[in-house]
């Protein structure tokens, strides 16, 4: 019989299982903190996250957990009956969409005879196989290593024998789980020194951006939500948009100029996701820094996705724990992109509460939004013309003096300010502009130039 498994590069998928344990007495403070998702969606997410490193689905089944056991997190019945499946399906791998503990893991590899991840091993995997420069590798490298030295006990199979020393001379010698550990927390602190350079490194781009300067935009959002078509589309650069999780995972920009006449920077960033590892957060952290330092945070969100408000609160969350909790109060701009997805009647209602696809919203109080198709172009001026207003709106009125002498500094008024009144007084310009936050800044840091 012909072999009819997926294939890869002529070499058969690995077979996976992906369970979603769902627990029926959820903590009532999760209940009231975060919108309910439904495990059939968490599943659909977990299996599109396995399949984006290549592997072969055999079955995803949703598994109701009443009480969790601290051994194998599900009861022996489930686990006896995934154990005789693993066997008889050829499964090599069961991913459990949740968080295992080491010794969960351990067991539940030991009764199902098969290797065993948690979601956070799967995020991983993911983010290794997608980092392509070498600050995305050493970000993926510490997150993964900051993961396994909780599961030494887990990986090693060795960890009880000893090495060095006979015992009646000096001691026990050093355990091979000791020698583990340590070998794992040099590597971590050789990462960690590497890291703090590549941030001041982007430390000091971002001083020289300042220099040159240009208001930063940066694209967050859910991973899936189109940020790189979005991206792509109003800078007609061509970065990888592929319809697949965590397709972007190294940040890019661009340059974009607004009807305005204003010139932004445009920041693509890595998509987020729900229970995404606080290690890996803290990992990206000098990646993250450029949406902290932004002028202007613009929130893609897929509106056609059944889980698109959980998925909004998983995006603020992540923000929040970057420390700009103030800018989300305010409110930050909100695309709901993939409007060609939604069904006329959809649309329609949506278009009828927010506009005509080229106006923004007040959406549910959170900011302003407006609804755009990336993948069709459908309104695209809507987002250009939001984005515009809302830097506009943030514009402070300053009087400056110019010596005609400095050309420069009058020249970069004119492309970067909204110039206002302008009245000649002997060899000087008084100008009245209105400017950014950033640009006011920019422009005090200039020598000579005092701000009224």
């Amino acid at each position: 019989m012909a072999d009819s498994r997926a294939r890869r590069n002529g070499e058969p998928l690995p077979r996976a299982w992906v369970l979603h344990p769902a627990l029926t007495r959820a903590p009532a403070s999760a209940r009231a903190s975060e919108p309910a998702r439904e495990p059939e969606g968490r599943l659909t997410e977990a299996v599109s996250l396995a399949r984006a490193i290549d592997l072969e689905i055999v079955a995803a089944d949703v598994v109701p957990v009443q009480r969790p056991r601290p051994a194998t997190l599900f009861g022996p019945g489930r686990v006896e009956a995934v154990a005789d499946a693993v066997a008889a399906d050829g499964i090599g791998l069961v991913v459990v969409d949740g968080p295992l503990s080491p010794v969960q893991q351990r067991n539940l590899e030991r009764a199902w005879r098969c290797k065993v991840i948690d979601r956070t091993a799967l995020i991983l995997e993911i983010f290794a196989a997608r980092a392509r420069t070498r600050e995305g590798r050493l970000q993926v490298e510490l997150a993964a290593l900051r993961y396994q030295r909780s599961r030494l006990v887990r990986s090693w199979t060795h960890l009880e024998r000893q090495r060095g020393g006979l015992g009646f001379v000096g001691g026990p010698g050093e355990t091979q789980i000791e020698a583990d550990r340590r070998q794992i927390r040099t590597r971590i602190g050789r990462l960690e020194r590497a890291l703090d350079g590549v941030r001041r490194t982007r430390g000091l781009h971002r001083a020289a951006r300042r220099r040159v300067p240009y208001p930063v935009v940066a694209l967050v959002g859910y991973t899936n939500a189109g940020k790189s078509t979005l991206f792509n589309r109003l800078t007609g650069a061509a970065t990888d948009a592929r319809d697949q999780l965590f397709a972007t995972l190294d940040p890019t920009m661009r340059g974009l100029v607004l009807p305005s006449g204003l010139r932004v920077i445009l920041s693509d960033t890595v998509g987020f996701v729900s229970d995404l590892p606080h290690d890996l957060v803290a990992a990206f952290r000098a990646t993250l820094e450029e949406v902290v330092a932004a002028d202007l945070i613009v929130h893609v969100r897929d509106c056609a996705h059944a889980d698109s408000a959980e998925q909004r609160a998983d995006v603020l969350k992540v923000l929040a724990e970057l420390g700009i909790e103030d800018r989300l109060r305010s409110g930050v701009v909100e695309v709901l992109n993939k409007l060609d997805l939604l069904e006329p009647r959809q649309r329609a209602a949506l278009l009828a509460h927010g506009g005509d696809g080229e106006n923004g919203g007040a959406g549910d109080g959170n900011g302003a939004w407006v609804a755009a198709s990336a993948l069709t172009g459908a309104g695209m001026e809507g987002v250009i013309g939001m984005i515009d207003a809302r830097l506009a709106a943030a514009r402070r009125i300053v009087e400056v003096r110019v010596p005609y002498a400095d050309g420069a500094t009058l020249a970069w008024l004119y492309r970067h300010g909204e110039v206002l009144d302008r009245a000649d007084d002997g060899d000087e310009a008084c100008i009245r502009v209105g400017l950014t936050p950033a640009d006011a800044g920019r422009l005090e840091q200039r020598p000579g130039i005092s701000l009224a």
